[in-house]
């Protein structure tokens, strides 16, 4: 994971944030240029990270990784014009079509595989019951409980972003504020004072090469507030 990370990072970023849909919000029926049009003022997928800001709008690099959506050639309805997504040959070609939309220059590698996440036991029982047995979305509730549902897609992501701006930096305040036991845990640690501020200035570094122009999704402003 550690050589897979480096991968997307580069300019003195050492850190990737992860981003999941579980399950990927699909309609039964519905093609992967569908659900993504559907998807164009944000990206249908949380961050996992312990970040305060979950909506980024732009990126350095990302890998995607989508399981368990149809890998059928998209088609759109006779008469209506199709959408750049719909024009794509594959679903890789879609996902890199709605990721340059997205996230205009940034580098970024997709991965679709045919087989969904398998929810047999003992995978946690936690899902809606507006889920089908395969885990796409229905318009209303079926009366299916969450027991009844055995796969689901999922999406994956990890990502170097503006986002990892505020939680370097916010972490860095926090380990500047004084803290008795934190001082008393580093000293039995055997690590020096200087060696901790060295560390704190490596991770201040660390957080500002994920500032950009537009102050880090606003990020900036908000972790200068604190």
């Amino acid at each position: 994971m550690m050589h897979f990370a480096d991968s997307l990072t580069f300019s003195g970023r050492k850190v990737v944030a992860a981003w999941a849909a579980l399950p990927f919000p699909a309609l039964a029926g519905s093609s992967l240029p569908d659900i993504l049009s559907a998807h164009q003022q944000d990206v249908p997928w949380k961050l996992l990270s312990s970040c305060r800001e979950q909506k980024v709008s732009c990126c350095f690099a990302q890998s995607v990784v989508l399981r368990g959506i149809c890998q059928d050639k998209p088609t759109s309805c006779l008469g209506q014009p199709q959408s750049p997504l719909h024009s794509c040959e594959s679903p890789e070609q879609v996902l890199q079509q709605y990721f340059h939309t997205q996230f205009p220059g940034a580098f970024s590698t997709s991965h679709v595989l045919q087989q969904p996440c398998d929810t047999q036991p003992p995978f946690p029982k936690f899902f809606s019951p507006l889920l089908t047995r395969r885990g796409f979305l229905l318009d209303k509730a079926q009366g299916l409980s969450s027991a009844g549902v055995e796969s689901i897609p999922v999406l994956a992501a990890l990502q170097s972003s503006p986002v990892l701006h505020s939680l370097l930096a916010g972490l860095c305040r926090e380990l500047r504020a004084p803290h008795a036991r934190r001082w008393s845990s580093l000293s039995t640690a055997g690590l020096e004072q200087d060696d901790f501020q060295e560390a704190l200035e490596e991770l201040n570094s660390l957080a500002q090469c994920y500032e950009t122009g537009l102050g880090a999704d606003g990020s900036e402003d908000e972790a200068d507030s604190d």
